[in-house]
């Protein structure tokens, strides 16, 4: 009788494996270190200059320069997470389908999903969660609201149903190579995914701007991501009014939606899968 793997030490491996891996070439590591940083660093001072200009985004929007340092310290964390953990596997998808690679791993007795998704760790990627946790909590000492209890819980859980989210997306996406032959567009499918959910959704107003809030919060529900969890903390808006209860009850709703149409796409593409050896 076959014994179920133990997917927590399977993942503890992979971890360590990857860091010993990544520490071998110390050089290359600390140069992607900083580039992640220096990249993070550069954003930050174009938000900074914005905010010389004027007091907040958007008027009566509550995203005051420190609210939005938050809400960009809150999309800091959930990037490098899905960049640590999914970027480079998900990434490399394509190549492992395109040259029968795949064939090792759907022979290993543990789920493809798991193995495919998370074989590898980035671990340079964490560079810029230690910056989303400094400006995190630079941010919390100079707002004005101080959060309570619950959104100190409830924040680290809405983070990553943000991770689970974006993570959804990109599994999606790359399982589409069996269908596609190669697919080279992920790198670029999340900067557009991501673009979208760089800024308060109270941004996307008016005209052409409410339909694309509309869009990309209950179709392509991106803009929670960041908002949903930024917003337990800096509370910009009346937390009687019905958005602020019904946001995060659809949040967790939309990651269990998404985590489940992922794996069902992904299932698909397996079932349609063909071997290039053979």
């Amino acid at each position: 009788m076959s014994q179920r793997p133990n997917y927590f030490r399977v993942l503890l491996t992979f971890a360590r494996n990857s860091l010993v891996r990544d520490l071998t070439f110390r050089g290359n590591f600390l140069i992607e270190a900083f580039t992640s940083i220096a990249w993070a660093v550069m954003n930050l001072g174009f938000y900074v200059l914005i905010f010389q200009y004027t007091s907040s985004i958007g008027a009566d929007t509550g995203w005051g320069k420190y609210e939005f340092l938050l809400f960009y310290a809150t999309g800091l964390l959930i990037n490098s997470l899905v960049q640590t953990l999914f970027m480079t596997n998900l990434d490399d998808l394509s190549d492992l389908i395109r040259t029968g690679s795949l064939d090792f791993i759907l022979l290993k007795p543990i789920d493809a999903q798991f193995l495919v998704s998370l074989r590898r760790i980035d671990w340079s990627s964490l560079a810029n969660f230690a910056v989303g946790l400094a400006l995190l909590v630079y941010s919390l000492l100079h707002i004005q609201y101080a959060p309570g209890a619950a959104s100190a819980v409830l924040y680290p859980m809405y983070v990553l149903c943000g991770v689970a989210i974006y993570y959804s997306f990109m599994i999606a996406m790359a399982a589409a190579s069996v269908w596609m032959g190669r697919n080279l567009t992920l790198l670029d499918f999340w900067f557009y995914v991501t673009t979208f959910s760089r800024y308060p959704m109270e941004i996307y107003a008016g005209r052409f701007g409410t339909p694309l809030r509309r869009i990309f919060t209950f179709v392509v529900p991106v803009l929670v991501v960041v908002n949903v969890p930024a917003r337990l903390l800096v509370r910009p808006l009346s937390p009687q009014t019905l958005q602020d209860w019904l946001l995060p009850a659809f949040t967790v709703l939309a990651t269990l939606a998404s985590l489940t149409v992922s794996r069902w796409i992904f299932e698909r593409s397996l079932a349609s899968y063909r071997s290039a050896s053979s």
